[in-house]
C-alpha cells in the first residue's frame, strides 16, 4: 500500500501544544520589557479612559485578594486600549500608617526617637513596594511600574498638604472635642474603615441611680410624694464607664413608670417591667406612669460619687433590652456627647478619667491608675457594695475591634482635627459638603448598582470625619495654634504652601523638624505647632490631587478626573468614602465618574480565607504552578459582584477551560502552516459559503465580547469566547473543515478560503484573549503568519472580519439550520459508536429523512452535504417515506437512518466510497482524491 501522507497538508506548527506558562511567561516579560511605555506611544492622540489606581498598603506580601484587584485593573485597561482608548495606568501604594509603624517598632524596639521611626519607616515601605511590585508584574499586569506614585514620594507628601490647605480654605476643616474611636495600642484615634467587629464577653449589668429632685419626680408621676426610696435603673455592658457618668438619657415619647418592689420605687420604662423585675429576682408593682418628657431634668445622684446624673432626653434610647434608661458618659459615647452638648455641657465640662493607654487617671477615687478592662470586676464590687447593683451576668455580644491589633476599642473624647460634614462649604451656596457628597453619588455610575445605596447610607449617616492622629509616621498637619486662644494662624493658608514647599524638598521631616521660628519669626513664642499627622484614608483620598494633579498629571480637564475607581465593596467605607468627601470639598464633585466594587475572595464552601482554616490560594504558588494565565482566567470567569470562590480545584477547572482555549488556536495556526496573508488570502466573495459564515460569526461575536469588556462583564467573555471554541469552532466549523484543509490542493481554492478563515478568526481571537490570557496572547501573536509587530496589545480589535450579506442564499438562518441537524445526526453517530455498531463517524451511511422546508435547505448543500455531517455518504428523502426504524430527534421534521457503509475506506481521506480502486495507478484511494493529487482539484462551493 502506497503511503499518501506526503500528499495531504498536514498541519504544523511550532505553537507547543503544553503550555508550561511556569517558565514561558517569565520569558515574555522579559522580551516585552518596556511595552508599556510603546502602548502609551502608540495611543497618543486617542481618547482617553482614566482609571486610577487605589494604592494597596506597602506591607506584607500580596495575597489573593490583590491580585483579583490588580487583575481585574489590568483587564479593564488592557480592553479599553484595544477599544481605541489611550488607558494610562499608573500604579500607586499607601506607605504611611500605624502597621508600618508598628512593624519597625516590633523590629527595632520601642521608644525610638521619632525621627529615626520615620527614617526606619520609609526604608520598609520602599523594601514592601518593591517586592509587590514585583509580583504585581508577574502577573502580568501591565502599568507604569517604573514611576509608580507612593504617597511617600516627597511631591506626595507636599501635596496631600496642599490639599488639606484647600479644604481649610474651604471652611470643613475644625478642632473640637469628640468621641472618636480609639485604640489604646495603636494610641490614636482610628477611621471607621480601620474598625471591625468581633464576639466579646462583657459584664452587662443594672445599675440604680438613688433620687435627689424627690418632689420633681413624685410630681411627673402626679403622686403628691413619694412613699419610699426611689432609683432610676440604667444598664449597660460597659461598667468601666460608669466612673464618668454625667447624665441619664430617656425617651421623650415613651412610657416610664414607678414601679413599687418593696424597699423602694424603682423607674423602669414601661414596656421593659416584667422583664426588669424578673432579671432582678423581685416582685413589682406599677404605681404610676409618665412620659419620659415629664422626667427632663429630674436629678439623680451618681452610685459612687458626689455628683448629680440629670435626665436629658433623647431619641436613641430603645427598648429592645436594657430598662430603656441609657447612662449617658459624654467622653465615651457619641449619642451621650451629642445630647449632653445639647444641654448646655461645655468641653472643660466633659469628664474624660480615661487616659491614651487605657489607664484611668491616678487621681480617680476608688479605680485610679487601674486599666480599664481589668477594672470592671472592681467597678461591679464597689457598685454591688454601695447597694447600686441591682444584677449582674456576663453576655457574649458582637464590639468593635482594632483591625490591626483585634484587641477592644473604646470612643473616646479627645481633641482632634475633624472634616465638617454639616458645615456649610464656602462659596457653595449655603450646601454642606454631606449635601454635596450626597448630590455627587447621584452623578456617579455604579457597578454593581447596589454600591450606589451603601455609599448613600454610609454618607448619609456618617458623623464628622476625625482627620487626624497622634503617630511618628504619617503626613504632617502643620498648623500653628494660639496658645491662648486655640486659634488657628491667620496666615494659616499661606503657611501651609511654605511648609508644602519644604516638604517637598525634604520630605515630611522637614516640618517635624523645623523651628517654629523659622516661618512665624518674633511670633513663634505666641503659638503652638502641633504634632498630629493625617489619617492615612487622607492620603489615599487626596490622590486625585496630589497624584492626577500632581506627581502624575493625567485625567480629564472638566468634571471628575477619573473614569472609573475600582477596589473591594470594603471601600466604600474607605477609599472610595474618602475620595468622595475630599473630591467634594475642594471641587465641588466626586474625582470619579464611575465605582467599580469586587467582592472578597472565599474557598469552594464559601468560607473566608484564613491561614489557620489552611485554606488560603498565594497567587504566587499559582504562578509556580499552573501560570499566572490560569489565575487570570478564573478571574474573568467569576462574577465580582458577589463573594468569589477559589481553590485548586476551582483552579484546576480554569486550567482545563485554558486548555480548550489553548488547543483551539493552536489548530487555528497549525492549519495555517504555509500560508502567507498577503499572497493567499482570498477575498470575502471568492470564499466558500462555510468559511464566509464562520468569519461573520467571528464578526457578530466580536461585538458581543467587546461590550461585555466595556460593561466590565469579564464572565461574559470568557463564556462568550470558551463556547466559540468549543461549540462553533471545535464541534462544528474546525471538524468539517478538516477533510477539506488536509486532503485538497495545497493552493486551491477550498483550501485557500479555508486558511482565510482560520487566519481572520486567530487574529480576532488573539485579541479578544489579550486582555484575559496576557501571556498566551503574546505567544500567539508571535506564531500568527504575516508582518506584524511586537505586541497585540500595540493594536485595536481586529477590522477584517466581513459581514455575510442579508442576501446571501447560505446565510446565517441556513448555517444555524444545518448546525442543528448535524447535532442531532452527531448524537446519533455516538449512540452507534458506543454500541460497536460502527468505530468512526466516516464509517457511515446516513439518510435523512425531511419535510420539504428543510428538504430545500438542505438540498443546496448538494454532494457536499456528506462533508457537513462528516460521513461517508449523506441522502435525503421525504419525511413520509421513513422507515419504522428511522430514529426521530429533536429537530423537526427530521427523521434519521444510519447504516454502516459496506464499501472500501479509501487510505488517503478515510472516506468509504464505491469507486476506491477505481484508477490502476491507485487502488487505495478513491477518485476524489486521484483528483486531488494528480488532476485539476477537486472543486467545492460551499463546505
Amino acid at each position: 500500500m502506497t503511503d499518501y501522507k506526503a500528499t495531504l497538508n498536514l498541519p504544523a506548527t511550532d505553537f507547543p501544544m503544553k503550555a508550561g506558562l511556569p517558565n514561558r511567561e517569565p520569558e515574555t516579560l522579559k522580551r516585552l520589557d518596556g511595552l508599556y511605555q510603546r502602548i502609551r506611544e502608540v495611543s497618543q492622540g486617542r481618547p482617553q479612559f482614566i482609571l486610577h489606581d487605589g494604592p494597596p498598603y506597602a506591607n506584607g506580601v500580596i495575597h489573593i485578594g490583590h491580585a483579583l484587584n490588580k487583575i481585574i485593573k489590568d483587564m479593564i485597561t488592557r480592553s479599553k486600549t484595544l477599544s481605541g482608548f489611550d488607558a494610562p495606568y499608573v500604579p500607586g501604594w499607601d506607605c504611611h500608617g500605624l502597621p508600618i509603624e508598628h512593624k519597625v517598632e516590633t523590629t527595632h524596639g520601642k521608644h525610638l526617637p521619632a525621627d529615626k521611626v520615620r527614617e526606619l519607616s520609609r526604608a520598609y515601605a520602599a523594601e514592601q513596594v518593591a517586592l509587590q511590585k514585583a509580583d504585581f508584574i508577574r502577573l502580568g499586569v501591565l502599568g507604569d511600574w517604573d514611576n509608580p506614585y507612593l504617597t511617600m514620594n516627597f511631591a506626595n507628601e507636599a501635596g496631600e498638604i496642599r490639599a488639606l490647605g484647600k479644604m481649610v480654605e474651604q471652611g470643613v476643616v475644625f478642632k473640637g472635642l469628640k468621641p472618636v474611636n480609639w485604640c489604646f495600642d495603636c494610641g490614636s484615634a482610628l477611621a471607621e474603615a480601620e474598625v471591625e467587629y468581633q464576639d466579646k464577653k462583657s459584664d452587662a449589668i443594672d445599675v440604680a441611680f438613688l433620687v435627689e429632685d424627690a418632689d420633681k419626680l413624685a410630681t411627673a408621676f402626679g403622686l403628691s410624694a413619694l412613699s419610699k426610696p426611689a432609683a432610676i435603673v440604667i444598664w449597660t455592658t460597659t461598667p468601666w464607664t460608669i466612673p464618668a457618668n454625667q447624665a441619664l438619657n430617656v425617651h421623650p415619647e415613651f412610657n416610664y413608670a414607678l414601679v413599687d418592689t418593696g424597699e423602694r420605687l424603682l423607674l423602669l420604662a414601661e414596656d421593659l417591667v416584667a422583664d426588669c423585675v424578673a432579671r432582678y429576682g423581685v416582685e413589682g408593682e406599677v404605681i404610676a406612669t409618665a412620659p419620659g418628657a415629664a422626667l427632663e431634668l429630674i436629678n439623680f445622684r451618681h452610685p459612687l460619687y458626689e455628683r448629680l446624673s440629670p435626665v436629658y432626653l433623647a431619641e436613641y434610647v430603645e427598648l429592645d433590652a436594657g430598662t430603656g434608661v441609657v447612662h449617658s458618659a459624654p467622653a465615651y459615647g457619641e449619642d451621650d456627647f451629642r445630647t449632653c452638648k445639647q444641654y448646655g455641657m461645655t468641653n472643660d465640662d466633659i469628664f474624660s478619667p480615661v487616659q491614651s493607654n487605657g489607664v484611668y487617671i491616678n487621681d480617680l477615687p476608688f479605680f485610679g491608675g487601674q486599666f480599664i478592662w481589668k477594672a470592671n470586676p472592681a467597678i461591679v464590687t464597689k457598685l454591688e457594695e454601695v447597694g447600686a447593683l441591682l444584677k449582674h451576668q456576663s453576655i457574649q455580644h458582637s464590639y468593635m475591634h482594632c483591625w490591626r491589633h483585634k484587641t477592644p476599642l473604646i470612643y473616646r473624647a479627645t481633641a482632634q482635627w475633624f472634616v465638617g460634614m454639616d458645615i456649610p462649604v464656602k462659596g457653595g451656596n449655603g450646601e454642606t459638603l454631606r449635601e454635596r457628597a450626597l448630590n455627587a453619588i447621584e452623578q456617579t455610575e455604579f457597578v454593581p448598582a447596589w454600591g450606589k445605596q451603601r455609599l448613600h447610607n454610609m454618607i448619609a449617616g456618617r458623623p464628622d470625619w476625625c482627620i487626624s492622629r497622634q503617630r511618628n509616621w504619617g503626613v504632617p498637619i502643620p498648623f500653628f495654634l494660639h496658645k491662648e486662644s486655640g486659634e488657628l494662624h491667620p496666615r494659616t493658608l499661606e503657611l501651609v504652601e511654605q511648609v508644602a514647599q519644604r516638604v517637598e524638598q525634604g520630605g515630611i521631616a522637614a516640618w517635624f523638624d523645623m523651628d517654629a521660628g523659622e516661618l512665624l519669626g518674633d511670633e513663634s513664642g505666641q503659638y503652638d505647632k502641633i504634632t498630629d499627622t493625617l489619617d492615612v484614608w487622607f492620603d489615599s483620598g487626596t490622590t486625585h490631587w496630589h497624584v492626577m494633579r500632581g506627581s502624575h498629571p493625567m485625567g480629564h480637564a472638566e468634571g471628575p478626573l477619573a473614569d472609573l475607581y475600582l477596589e473591594g465593596s470594603d471601600q466604600h467605607r474607605g477609599w472610595f468614602h474618602s475620595s468622595l468627601l475630599t473630591g467634594s470639598a475642594i471641587d465641588g464633585h466626586a474625582p470619579y465618574r464611575g465605582l467599580l466594587t469586587h467582592g472578597f475572595t472565599v474557598d469552594e464552601n464559601g468560607r473566608k480565607m484564613s491561614k489557620s482554616l489552611g485554606n488560603t490560594i498565594a497567587p504566587q504558588k499559582v504562578n509556580d504552578t499552573l501560570g499566572a494565565d490560569i489565575l487570570r482566567l478564573w478571574v474573568s470567569s467569576t462574577d465580582y459582584s458577589g463573594e468569589m470562590a477559589v481553590s485548586d480545584q476551582i483552579l484546576q477547572r480554569s486550567a482545563d477551560a485554558y486548555r480548550r482555549i489553548r488547543n483551539t488556536a493552536r489548530f487555528l495556526l497549525s492549519n495555517l502552516n504555509g500560508f502567507d496573508p498577503k499572497v493567499d488570502a482570498l477575498p470575502a466573495e471568492q470564499m466558500l459559503d462555510l468559511d464566509r459564515w464562520a468569519v461573520d460569526r467571528a464578526r457578530l461575536l466580536q461585538a458581543e465580547i467587546a461590550e461585555a469588556y466595556d460593561t466590565y462583564k469579564f464572565w461574559n467573555v470568557y463564556q462568550k469566547v470558551h463556547n466559540f471554541c468549543v461549540q462553533e469552532l471545535g464541534g462544528f466549523y474546525l471538524d468539517i473543515i478538516k477533510d477539506r484543509q488536509y486532503t485538497t490542493q495545497a493552493n486551491s481554492v477550498a483550501r485557500r478560503s479555508c486558511q482565510t478563515a482560520l487566519y481572520h478568526i486567530a487574529e480576532a481571537l488573539v485579541r479578544w484573549i489579550a486582555p484575559v490570557l496576557s501571556f498566551t496572547s503574546e505567544e500567539l501573536w508571535q506564531h500568527l503568519p504575516g508582518e506584524r509587530n511586537e505586541s497585540v496589545m500595540l493594536n485595536t480589535w481586529y477590522e477584517g472580519l466581513a459581514e455575510l450579506p442579508a442576501d446571501q442564499a447560505l446565510g446565517r438562518v441556513f448555517w444555524d439550520t444545518v448546525m442543528g441537524v448535524k447535532e442531532a445526526v452527531n448524537k446519533e453517530l455516538e449512540n452507534l459508536r458506543n454500541a460497536k455498531a460502527i468505530r468512526g463517524n466516516l464509517e457511515a451511511e446516513v439518510t435523512l429523512f425531511v419535510e420539504p422546508a428543510l428538504d430545500e435547505a438542505l438540498s443546496k448543500l448538494g454532494d457536499e452535504l456528506r462533508f457537513v455531517l462528516i460521513t461517508s455518504q449523506a441522502a435525503l428523502a421525504p419525511l413520509a417515506e421513513a422507515p419504522d426504524e428511522a430514529v426521530a430527534t429533536e429537530v423537526p421534521g427530521l427523521k434519521l437512518r444510519i447504516l454502516k457503509s459496506a464499501e472500501t475506506k479509501c487510505a488517503r481521506c478515510w472516506h468509504f466510497r464505491a469507486d476506491v480502486g477505481s484508477h490502476a495507478a491507485h487502488p487505495d484511494i478513491c477518485g476524489r482524491c486521484v483528483d486531488n493529487i494528480e488532476g485539476a482539484g477537486e472543486v467545492r462551493h460551499h463546505a
